[in-house]
């Protein structure tokens, strides 16, 4: 077991959150899956664990990182930290975050966990065949994407402000001087931007995406160019005076709404759906696992709910019969970046979890304002016991979606394509805050709109495209003000008995975070890892199809035991951007933190 130096873990910790939007099974009328924008950056092999006696801040990219940790340094708390990410990562990340598109954020104040709902919303103009051709069929995943049709109401910032106004230390404005300083002196282009813009054969279409991100004869600007945002650092300025009503009203609004009506891919986005955008404070979603409290988002994100069933199946496996505990983990004997990986018993067990989760979360997850989800009946330890004795010794291959409590209304399963993209930002202050927040545009540059140096989301694409089969509703149907289903899991994890914060955990990664979440759970909680080693440790799961596995990172003799237990295997880039940080106790018995971040991007934790 990988030890935390000289620092001793409060107990085995902690979680992985999440961010996710997936679908269960496909179809030959589904529409095609998009390319994953998320591509990989090389696995770094030099990152360890970072230790912190005071704060830590961890973000997919060291300049957002270096954000968050000078605002804790100014005795800001870990929401103002997080602000101050979100606005950085919608400069030096734009491909998968920004003040364009929506969040989950989960908050412990020190006194309770409080989640907050920055979700988009459909336009009032959106029907439910929005993604249909004239003939009934769906659109291609570009069709959908580009363009203004794609384009829902923007929330982050209402989100941010509305957790700002309870849980902020520093002034709202302060927030935002890392951001504003870097758009107008500029950043360097790193080799991860420089891949997906590379990658990206869109951009050239959009004039003001074309200038910033390509050089005059259309090639992408090279890594290390400098690049300034001088349009998004008077926009900063403007919501560091006024608030996020410097984009909600007014010329900016006005620009956002001419912009989507006005491409040749329209949109209905209108000033007032701009001006009618709410953020929502929800009540959490928090189960028991063993000797921890797990928190995270309920819907409409599936991240907390599948993440709650799918460690509450693996406990019920262990409870119905020993011989199902989690193997511990095995020293890889060829050398590769991680050097450790689960036994095949554990990959078996996990994988078939991760299935039913994926079943249940097609069939009845969507937001709980529009539809009826069964929240209590799917995170029953009985209904979980359920649905742990359908695992055997031999892979189900594809789960069936079960029979929870509560059901009121029965809905057809959603067959749309699986999502990719997103980022991930943690923090904890000195006062012992902490927060988790999943934050996205959807896919890479989302809908490939750009005003005053921003980009707006893509997020209507996470509706199911096709709304009704056989007479039977969709639940992720379009329907105007409604919040698209997410598969993002902001989580916090807490001492069950004690009541203390032990971990705040996210990931990235559209329909795959679930995945890496419950991975990187059981690699913290159940085989002890700290988290750098925890997120470091080789990705996989499934999706309800293949049992996917991280392209060259699994033993050749793992892979055979898998095969031997009925496992279609899928090896493929699985490009999480986890960021975890958890509570430890150094030498002397004091409190303290530890942190890891993903060696498939750019990001890091760093903390005083």
């Amino acid at each position: 077991m990988l030890s935390f130096q000289r620092f001793k873990p409060v107990t085995t910790l902690s979680v992985i959150v999440a961010a996710l939007t997936l679908s269960a099974c496909h179809s030959a009328t589904a529409p095609e899956l998009p390319p994953a924008p998320e591509l990989g950056s090389g696995y770094r092999t030099d990152l360890s664990v970072r230790h912190a006696e005071r704060h830590m801040a961890a973000a997919a990219n060291p300049l957002a990182a270096e954000a968050g940790r000078d605002i804790l340094r100014q005795g800001g708390s870990a929401i103002d930290a997080a602000i101050a990410m979100q606005a950085v990562l919608t400069l030096v990340e734009p491909q998968s975050s920004g003040i364009g598109g929506g969040a989950f954020i989960m908050l412990w104040d020190g006194k309770q966990v409080r989640a907050y709902d920055g979700r988009e919303t459909a336009p009032a103009g959106a029907t439910a065949n929005l993604f249909l051709n004239a003939d009934g069929s769906p659109m291609t995943f570009p069709q959908a994407q580009i363009g203004g049709r794609s384009v829902a109401t923007p929330g982050v910032l209402r989100a941010l402000k509305m957790a700002h106004e309870q849980s902020g230390r520093l002034p709202w404005a302060q927030l935002f001087e890392p951001a504003i300083r870097l758009s107008e002196q500029g950043f360097r282009i790193s080799p991860r931007l420089h891949s997906l813009i590379a990658a990206d054969r869109y951009i050239s279409q959009s004039p003001e995406m074309k200038a910033y991100f390509l050089n005059a004869d259309g090639t992408p600007k090279a890594v290390g160019t400098l690049l300034k945002n001088p349009a998004l650092a008077h926009l900063l300025e403007r919501i560091a005076k006024e608030g996020p009503d410097a984009l909600y009203h007014g010329a900016v609004a006005e620009e956002i709404a001419r912009k989507v009506q006005g491409h040749r891919n329209a949109g209905s986005l209108s000033l007032s759906d701009l001006a009618g955008y709410r953020a929502k404070e929800r009540a959490p979603l928090c189960t028991d696992y063993k000797r921890w409290q797990v928190c995270g988002m309920p819907p409409p994100s599936s991240g907390g709910v599948a993440i709650a069933q799918i460690l509450g199946t693996l406990q019920a496996l262990e409870a119905r019969d020993p011989r199902w505990a989690l193997a511990p983990l095995k020293p890889l004997k060829a050398a590769t970046p991680a050097g450790l990986e689960p036994a095949p018993e554990a990959v078996h067990m996990i994988a078939e979890a991760d299935r039913l989760a994926y079943a249940d979360r097609a069939q009845f997850i969507a937001d709980a304002d529009f539809v009826p989800v069964p929240v209590a009946g799917l995170v029953a330890p009985a209904y979980l016991a359920s649905r742990a004795a359908l695992i055997g010794e031999r892979s189900m291959g594809v789960a069936k979606p079960g029979q929870p409590a509560g059901i009121e209304v029965a809905y057809a399963p959603d067959r749309s394509p699986l999502r990719i993209s997103t980022s991930q930002v943690v923090a904890v202050d000195d006062l012992g805050g902490a927060v988790s927040m999943t934050t996205t545009i959807e896919a890479a540059f989302g809908s490939h709109v750009m005003v005053q140096g921003f980009l707006l989301n893509n997020q209507m694409t996470d509706f199911s495209f096709i709304p009704q089969e056989h007479g039977q509703r969709v639940a992720n149907r379009i329907e105007p003000g409604k919040r698209p289903r997410s598969s993002m899991a902001p989580t916090l994890v807490f001492d069950r008995q004690t009541g203390e914060l032990l971990a705040a955990v996210g990931s990235p990664g559209g329909s795959q975070i679930i995945e890496y979440v419950s991975k990187s759970l059981v690699a913290m909680l159940d085989w002890g890892l700290d988290p750098q080693a925890a997120i470091s440790l080789p990705n996989f799961g499934s999706r309800n199809g293949a049992t996917e596995l991280e392209q060259g990172l699994f033993s050749a003799q793992l892979k055979q035991a898998l095969k031997d237990k009925g496992h279609a295997l899928s090896e493929i880039d699985m490009t999480s951007g986890t960021q975890a940080i958890v509570r430890v106790r150094d030498a002397r018995g004091k409190a303290a933190w530890s942190g890891g971040a993903d060696p498939r991007r750019e990001g890091e934790a760093l903390g005083d």
